[in-house]
């Protein structure tokens, strides 16, 4: 059976832009693997309480292309914590020409280590 919402919470929200597609209108993958990395930096730092470094991207899987116009959202999750890492869970789901279907294009699991001042790993603080 087909998902039909995205899990985890909306995280960041853009628009697809014939600048970001190749000349099938096809948006480069790259584009949106910088969009994930994005997100998912975000919920990285919330969770370690400072700064992050992506260090790894686990099982990217592209579901369906992406095309101009179209409205990108990216859901995530800290799917797991370890001393100093942490997976962060990914949808990308678009909502077609701004107002149609909705679909998942993309998920993945973005690797983060926490950071020190001097760019050093750190432990992950206790969750909140």
């Amino acid at each position: 059976m087909e998902q039909v919402t995205p899990k985890g919470n909306p995280t960041l929200r853009t628009l697809a832009m014939p600048a970001d597609a190749n000349v099938s209108g096809d948006i480069f993958g790259g584009w949106v693997l910088s969009q994930m990395d994005l997100a998912s930096g975000i919920i990285a730092g919330e969770r370690a309480q400072g700064r992050v470094a992506t260090v790894a991207v686990d099982a990217m899987k592209f579901i369906r292309p992406v095309r101009i116009g179209d409205v990108l959202e990216i859901y995530g999750w800290v799917a797991r914590v370890g001393r100093t890492s942490m997976g962060i869970g990914l949808e990308a789901w678009v909502i077609r020409n701004r107002i149609g279907k909705c679909e998942k294009v993309t998920e993945a699991v973005f690797t983060y280590v926490a950071l020190d001042e001097e760019g050093n790993k750190r432990m992950v603080p206790p969750e909140a």
